[in-house]
């Protein structure tokens, strides 16, 4: 493994590129059939807790159920040692470590998905309120936990490659709108209004490390990426999918500093007004045209999201997040919808906790036990809603490449 040094990231110079971290952009066009796509990361845990999938009353594989209703590209996480937090005193893990995402991706490629994985650079979920460091890397100096990054991200996606399940496209960072790996890589909120006598509002975090130490460590694991898995596409994720000026202003930051990707994932879940999404998208195809991005999250309003998503040349595709029993679910369990239902699709109609994490505190006192086993029937109207997206937009299976 190469070793990656402070100059190589260019700690401290805002606008320093990184050598070798600058291939050909991502052009226009999309690199692949439109990516119609699921995170299925919780399938595994589940089937070990007993659940089955059935389509048309019969029990099938759930990846089968998915690819027979038009879905090409599937999508998973990666923890760093989730025996330390998401699968912590969870029978059966650790969920989602290397191992087990080896076996899984392994399986997904072999049903013949495009596969996509994204690091979350935790021991359990990152997300805008959450971006918490592994426990091993806790108390590394700044220069070790840019080490960290890059060395976890070689370790993981050699390990996939070995294990035949070489992802397609790696999501550097979960939801990393405000940064990741804080305090460090935390980036000070920053809301440009366009009036220039309240532009860049800001709200200072103590010891917020800023754009130019985030960037640091999404170029480690963006060069751990291109090092292991050069054939990969490479993708940023923010989390605002429906506020274009605060994705306007992250994307310029990354750039100005030398950050080199191939596409940004947005999480769209509501919009504070209708049109939001429509004008990120607009926006981020006029500004970055040798940039791609992708729906990365999602889940009610499927056939809309899809539409904006496909209607940019740009617009590689979608994920719908987890379908088999979050939000409005693609099945159902005892004839009822496996996951909570649709949602509000303003933020005036009620916060979606997907899209403003933290906003809703947890209920006092211990939770019930989750238990995800038992059967779970395909939807039949949205297996139809599916194939007919991915008739529309042809999104034809995908072909993967030897490696």
């Amino acid at each position: 493994m190469t070793a990656i040094t402070r100059r190589t990231l260019g700690l401290g110079v805002a606008a320093a590129g990184v050598a070798g971290l600058a291939p050909a952009r991502a052009a226009a066009t999309r690199p692949w059939p439109y990516l119609l796509g699921a995170d299925v990361s919780w399938l595994p845990e589940d089937e070990a807790a007993g659940a089955t999938y059935l389509a048309n009353g019969k029990q099938r594989d759930p990846l089968t159920i998915l690819r027979d209703a038009g879905f090409n590209a599937i999508k998973l996480r990666l923890f760093v040692d989730p025996a330390n937090g998401y699968s912590k005193g969870k029978p059966g893990g650790p969920w989602c470590d290397i191992a087990q995402t080896v076996a899984f991706g392994r399986r997904i490629k072999q049903a013949g998905f495009h596969f996509s994985l994204t690091l979350h650079y935790s021991d359990t979920w990152a997300d805008p309120q959450h971006q918490d460091k592994p426990a091993a890397w806790a108390t590394l100096p700044f220069a070790k936990l840019v080490d960290a990054v890059h060395r976890h991200t070689v370790d993981a996606l050699t390990a996939l490659k070995r294990g035949n399940a070489y992802p397609d496209l790696v999501v550097i960072g979960n939801e990393t709108t405000f940064g990741m790996l804080w305090p460090d890589g935390r980036v000070p909120l920053t809301i440009p209004t366009g009036n220039p006598q309240t532009d860049a509002v800001h709200m200072n975090v103590p010891g917020a490390g800023g754009y130019d130490r985030f960037a640091a460590l999404l170029k480690a694991g963006i060069a751990g990426a291109r090092e292991s898995t050069p054939d990969a596409k490479v993708a940023v994720h923010n989390h605002l999918g429906r506020h274009w000026p605060i994705v306007r202003h992250w994307m310029d930051q990354l750039i100005e500093r030398g950050v080199r990707f191939d596409a940004t994932g947005f999480s769209c879940y509501q919009q504070a007004a209708q049109g939001d999404w429509q004008r990120t998208f607009d926006g981020f195809t006029k500004a970055y045209p040798d940039h791609g991005f992708i729906a990365l999250e999602y889940s009610s309003r499927k056939r809309y999201v899809n539409d904006l998503v496909h209607a940019q040349p740009n617009g590689w595709g979608s994920f719908i997040w987890e379908p088999t029993r979050h939000q409005e679910a693609i099945f159902t369990r005892g004839g009822i919808n496996a996951g909570e239902g649709p949602k509000p699709n303003l933020l005036s109609q009620g916060i979606n906790a997907a899209e403003a994490p933290g906003a809703a505190p947890a209920p006092a006192g211990p939770k019930p036990p989750e238990h995800h086993g038992g059967r779970y029937d395909a939807d039949p109207a949205f297996l139809d809603l599916y194939r007919q997206m991915a008739r529309d937009y042809a999104a034809t299976p995908f072909k993967p490449r030897r490696h």
